[in-house]
């Protein structure tokens, strides 16, 4: 169930640099840069970065195993709301762009992505 769904989006994972893109997007975000207030060690960015890169590969088939948390127990007590989830989506519909996705991957990364609205989405 939820992040352990298999969805060929492969492609879209080899082009590898779409998480230097997001991330650095989402933290920068007006909405969402409360997310990451804190000061961060470059080693905790590079985990934050590597955890996401294999939570996708790993939702698209793998070979990849993620070994972080489930989203709902990763995003628990942090607030995240419908309009932030929203602001994710439209960071993440940017970075498509930017990479030029062909529709029909980006179809399933935005149809996955929507899919897991409810396991990190609490108030």
């Amino acid at each position: 169930m939820g992040w352990r769904r298999c969805i060929p989006f492969r492609p879209f994972l080899r082009r590898g640099h779409e998480g230097d893109d997001l991330l650095p997007r989402l933290r920068s975000d007006v909405l969402l840069s409360r997310f990451w207030t804190s000061p961060r060690s470059v080693d905790t960015l590079n985990r934050e970065r590597q955890l996401a890169v294999d939570f996708i590969a790993a939702a698209a088939g793998g070979p990849t195993i993620y070994l972080g948390r489930d989203m709902k127990l990763s995003h628990a007590g942090m607030g995240i709301t419908k309009a932030d989830y929203a602001a994710f989506m439209r960071c993440l519909s940017v970075t498509l762009d930017t990479f030029k996705v062909p529709e029909a991957e980006r179809s399933e990364v935005v149809a996955f992505t929507a899919s897991l609205e409810s396991e990190i989405v609490e108030a």
